[in-house]
């Protein structure tokens, strides 16, 4: 049986009051809940949600709001207020806290779940510490100089290969290559000053420590390559040395795992590879800068008969998630290690990398990156194994030729829905691609104009899909007439359906119910008309059709 204030989650908690709760047991509660994702308090409710009332010291909610205040550190602001009429109990909104908060007397909890599928509030431990000072951009675990550690703790073939990394990449700061040693590494806050002396930073021995270092300093620092055949292991590699040998050390073993295939375009023909060179180093370089080097875990490379995975230990940041990944502000854990690793050319200098990962499937008409397997603890990225779209690259390529520029992510992935879809209407779409309103009605004006893509109907209503000379193009003619007349032949048995049902039928009502405009709706009703199987009565915005 549901009771009145339902179960508990992560975000609510339940706390008797029929012994006069201690406050300190209050205020743990409080800190769990902020250190969490926030959530509500209720005080006067057994654990199964049953409300028993509240104790006559806590009637007084302007003193627990103080009291709440006074011994948390930072103060947190919660909302408290008495609910329930026949039985009263105490309801405190807790926010989400933006920095990690503790009991006056030092204790820090959070909330999570445990095997039974209840919540609990536990201690926070120090690694977890940094890791959600790092997730909510309070803190650069990456740029933190480690204790112990000097420069000897470099390896110098490593700065050799920094070098030739840096002079390799078109988009690398080539003015750092002017630089000596050690301006080099205090440049890219690969070392900080410290008591006068410059210490490696954690990005310092990442992307330069001696292997031996690494494993004493940052034990967490490890990844692995596996080819899986089957249930065959083909290949099962671990790496533990610094960043950039490691980076490179994985796509050389990639690289016979990921052979192409001759793709005709027009008069000329092109090797395509199974998964876009591009694409891939991006998401790998993504997986290593993005990490939580707090956590215990690897970044992991796999290939299976399905696709490629690559994943990292540590969740999403603070307001990234699968839904918003290619819009959202890009703003990543480690500043330190993602800007260095920008600067010598290996990661996207405009920090959409993303968009980097994405068009390596949306340029051959692949299915998009799927992130779905991410969760709190890891970022997972599947790019499945899937023969290109020839007539959709031909598309593409005849548009560039045409325009002299490549398509735009956005106007690449209204097309690759279109193409998936058939048809959509612009709430669909607005939903899908999470796009502003004015950017998407920007591109799909774009898109008509050049006639890669056909509209019909008016306002939100309207609907999409791919232009005529896209499908015959492609050879698809008999698609496209399906596509677009289907419908058209199917409107005045829709229209005489309403007027059955409702007794008559508007021109507004035809264009609501068809998604056309009033010109178009007006065109259909005529028919009927000149058919005799509708008749005319009224006149003016009166006017009505009404079943002969």
């Amino acid at each position: 049986m549901a009771h009145e204030y339902g179960e508990e989650t992560l975000s609510v908690e339940f706390k008797s009051d029929l012994k006069q709760l201690p406050d300190s047991n209050l205020v743990e509660a409080v800190v769990a809940l902020a250190n969490t994702d926030g959530g509500i308090l209720y005080v006067g409710v057994e654990d199964d949600g049953t409300p028993t009332g509240i104790h006559d010291k806590h009637q007084d909610i302007v003193g627990l709001s103080a009291m709440i205040a006074n011994r948390t550190v930072p103060p947190v602001s919660a909302r408290v207020q008495i609910v329930g009429d026949k039985t009263p109990v105490i309801r405190i909104e807790v926010p989400k806290s933006r920095s990690v908060v503790s009991t006056h007397s030092g204790k820090i909890l959070r909330r999570r779940m445990k095997i039974d599928g209840t919540p609990e509030s536990v201690p926070m431990y120090p690694y977890e510490i940094a890791t959600r000072l790092s997730d909510l951009g309070r803190l650069d675990y990456s740029e933190q100089p480690i204790a112990g550690t000097t420069r000897e703790d470099f390896d110098p073939l490593e700065r050799e290969r920094l070098r030739r990394i840096i002079g390799s990449y078109k988009s690398s700061d080539h003015a750092l290559l002017e630089l000596s040693d050690e301006e080099l590494e205090k440049a890219l806050k690969l070392t900080v000053s410290t008591d006068g002396t410059n210490t490696p930073t954690l990005t310092g021995l990442l992307l330069l420590g001696k292997e031996e270092a690494l494993q004493r300093f940052v034990p967490t620092n490890e990844a692995a390559f596996q080819v899986l055949e089957g249930t065959e292991i083909k290949v099962n590699q671990t790496y533990r040395g610094p960043l950039l040998k490691t980076i490179e050390q994985i796509a050389d073993m990639f690289k016979p795992w990921n052979p192409s295939t001759e793709l005709n375009v027009g008069l000329f023909s092109m090797m395509v590879p199974e998964f876009d060179e591009r694409a891939f180093r991006e998401a790998l370089v993504n997986a290593f800068g993005h990490r939580d080097y707090s956590l215990l875990g690897r970044v992991r490379v796999m290939l299976d008969d399905a696709g490629l995975t690559i994943s990292n230990p540590g969740g999403f940041v603070e307001g990234i998630n699968i839904h918003n990944l290619l819009t959202a502000e890009p703003h990543g854990r480690n500043l330190c290690l993602m800007d260095a690793l920008k600067r010598t050319g290996l990661a996207e200098r405009t920090g959409r990398g993303i968009d980097r990962i994405f068009e390596g499937a949306l340029h051959y008409g692949r299915p998009l990156p799927d992130y779905s397997a991410s969760n709190e603890r890891n970022v997972s990225v599947f790019l499945s194994r899937s023969a290109p779209d020839s007539s959709f690259v031909e598309m593409l390529a005849q548009e560039q030729e045409r325009s002299g520029k490549q398509m735009s992510i956005d106007g690449l992935l209204i097309l690759d829905t279109l193409r998936n879809e058939r048809r959509c209407d612009f709430a669909s779409l607005h939903k899908e691609l999470d796009m502003s309103e004015q950017r998407l009605r920007t591109m799909l004006g774009q898109l008509t104009e050049i006639g890669l893509i056909e509209g019909s109907g008016s306002g939100q209503k309207r609907t999409y899909m791919l232009g005529s000379k896209v499908y015959k193009r492609s050879g698809k003619t008999v698609e496209y007439v399906r596509q677009t007349d289907i419908d058209r032949i199917r409107y005045p048995e829709l229209i005489m359906k309403l007027i059955n049902k409702q007794g008559y039928a508007t021109k507004t009502d035809v264009m609501e119910l068809l998604h056309l405009d009033g010109n178009q709706a007006y065109y259909q009703l005529s028919k009927l008309v000149d058919d005799k199987r509708v008749k005319k009565v009224g006149g003016g915005r009166n006017t009505r059709y009404e079943k002969v």
